[in-house]
């Protein structure tokens, strides 16, 4: 009597997917020994207590980040729970009530999934403002042997100002000088190609997920007018339910939806004023005009070779550097305890089980 038809079950790329590919499966989605807010408040507060200064802020940012990530893991699966238990619970009501909200389940276990999704391309952004946080870490040494020079050459000229040791370190604390530019500029160089992309990956997955989102509500909103609410008196019955094929036709419209939906065909746009895109253009065209009218500093990116001064981000442990995030699988707070995921978990959800007892449909 009650059957439930799996959105996608097949699970065929939808159109998004084939012109944006999936990235790899979130970083968070690993086995964890601490859950909720203890966790969080052990990843955000040693994020900020090592490394070198220069990379603090933004480690703790990441690891801020990452607590987010933990907490849309959360609520994907449990949206997904309250799909199956929305189903289980109509079971026993009228004709129309129990159809209609078998199919309310799988449109509730669809938003988890595209929430599910939505955690895999945040990562993206999360990984990309990693990158950044280590060239911050590489930066530091050279940071640090210019001012360890500049601070010796102050003492010797306190203490010893006719010392020939002074010429040596002015000769040094220039060299050094140097290579501090070449190492700000590839740190500035980066920061900004990086952050662009970074937000850009965000941005882009939570357009496509909340439009996702608006497409699912939109026809839940078409499932609910099949339910007759027109009040009955003690005694009257209602006319018999013959909905069904009307709730299947609206969750297979709402597959194709779904499935066909491409960024180009996005229903939300955002409009600058006039004002705005005046004053937004006049920034791009000076940044177009400094471009044509700059030089080419492509070389001074190239990586420096002076391991005494320029050490990758993770050779600092001697430094008390342990780059607390160099990836998140080997954190001390990342031993958490495996994620049972509903999605594969025999007794959990899956495409094809909301839990009820269903007939296939042939579509």
């Amino acid at each position: 009597m009650h059957r439930t038809y799996s959105m996608r079950a097949t699970r065929a790329p939808t159109a998004s997917q084939i012109q944006n590919p999936p990235p790899p499966q979130s970083t968070t989605k690993s086995g964890r020994f601490f859950r909720g807010g203890i966790g969080h408040a052990l990843r955000r507060n040693a994020a900020g207590a090592f490394g070198p200064d220069l990379a603090k802020k933004l480690s703790q940012l990441v690891k801020m980040e990452k607590n987010v990530m933990r907490s849309l893991e959360l609520v994907a699966r449990e949206r997904m729970e309250v799909a199956q238990q929305l189903s289980i619970w109509g079971e026993g009501c009228d004709e129309d009530v129990s159809d209609v909200t078998d199919k309310l389940g799988v449109l509730l276990y669809e938003i988890g999934e595209l929430e599910d999704q939505y955690v895999d391309r945040y990562d993206q952004y999360r990984v990309t403002m990693k990158s950044i946080r280590n060239i911050e870490a590489s930066v530091q040494p050279s940071r640090d042997r210019k001012q360890k020079i500049t601070d010796q050459i102050a003492q010797l000229k306190y203490k010893e100002p006719n010392s020939p040791k002074i010429v040596v370190l002015e000769q040094e604390l220039v060299r050094a000088e140097a290579e501090s530019l070449v190492a700000e500029a590839q740190l500035s160089n980066i920061t900004r190609e990086k952050v662009k992309a970074a937000y850009t990956y965000q941005f882009d997955a939570l357009r496509e997920h909340c439009e996702k989102v608006a497409i699912i509500a939109g026809y839940g909103k078409h499932l609910l007018e099949l339910i007759d609410d027109t009040p009955v008196t003690p005694g009257e019955t209602r006319a018999a339910y013959d909905g069904y094929e009307a709730s299947k036709a609206i969750i297979q419209d709402c597959e194709d939806s779904l499935t066909n939906w491409v960024t180009q065909n996005a229903a939300v746009s955002s409009k600058l004023s006039t004002r705005a895109r005046k004053l937004s253009q006049r920034r791009r065209n000076n940044i177009k005009h400094r471009g044509e009218q700059g030089h080419d500093l492509s070389g001074q990116d190239a990586p420096l070779n002076d391991q005494d001064s320029w050490l990758p981000a993770g050779q600092h442990k001697e430094e008390g550097y342990d780059d607390v995030e160099q990836d998140e699988e080997e954190d001390e707070d990342d031993i958490d305890e495996p994620r049972h995921s509903i999605l594969h978990n025999g007794d959990g959800l899956s495409g094809e089980d909301r839990g009820r007892p269903q007939d296939s449909i042939i579509a």
